[in-house]
């Protein structure tokens, strides 16, 4: 099966720092695949080059067979490529319906009423909320604002950095659920986490960063029962 994200040998710069060492990896269609690995390893990096906002000075980043070094990154949403990005960067002054129509800006206005019913069953709680101003949810609803704005661009691989930051045990909880919601409905998902046992456990498969390279990488349930992975990432 031809994978519809392969990232081949890519090495990324910020000025004489060397932050992506050579990394490769895919995802193939419908998979949960995770990357973790501690904080500097290079995860957040890594998605950024993916959806054109830094450059690899080798290798390729191909997305459903096209090279996308050859794609400016404002087009990459139309693609089918859609990020959520660490902080999750909502629009603070608009609304939860306006955030969420702003994600469709790269469909048109065809499917956009659509489109918000299918986000508002997914997210019950931004239905709730909305006309309420997306600055004052909870970090919670603002995480889950930022996943709904991606999915209104109808994407076929959904990027997440580090959905769980910030956010009590219970949310977490929460936000992993709809992951798995998401993962069920046919979505393809990558998603980088600092949470290892959390994303594991929910991933096909996972790639393991250390200092910008690609350490070891197995099922989710292999790198869960791994003790290295144990020792390093679980506290086991």
């Amino acid at each position: 099966m031809e994978p519809i994200l392969k990232v081949d040998d890519i090495n990324v710069y910020y000025g004489s720092i060397h932050a992506i060492k050579g990394v490769s990896f895919e995802v193939n269609k419908g998979e949960i695949v995770t990357l973790i690995g501690a904080n500097g390893a290079g995860k957040s990096t890594t998605l950024n080059t993916i959806s054109g906002l830094l450059h690899s000075k080798t290798g390729s980043v191909s997305f459903m067979g096209e090279d996308l070094a050859k794609v400016p990154s404002h087009k990459i949403v139309s693609k089918g490529l859609a990020l959520v990005p660490e902080g999750r960067r909502i629009f603070l002054q608009m609304t939860v319906q306006e955030n969420l129509e702003m994600g469709a800006y790269t469909c048109g206005t065809k499917t956009v009423d659509e489109d918000l019913g299918k986000v508002y069953a997914q997210f019950p709680r931004l239905k709730e909320r909305y006309r309420q101003v997306a600055g004052t949810l909870s970090g919670g609803e603002q995480q889950m604002l930022a996943m709904g704005r991606a999915l209104m661009s109808h994407p076929t691989l959904l990027m997440l950095d580090e959905p769980s930051m910030g956010l009590a045990p219970i949310l977490v909880e929460q936000i992993f659920d709809i992951i798995q919601r998401l993962h069920q409905s046919g979505t393809t998902i990558l998603l980088v986490e600092q949470n290892a046992q959390a994303a594991l456990s929910v991933a096909d498969r996972g790639y393991v960063l250390e200092t910008g390279k690609v350490l070891t990488s197995g099922t989710g349930s292999e790198l869960l029962a791994s003790p290295v992975i144990k020792k390093a990432y679980l506290g086991g």
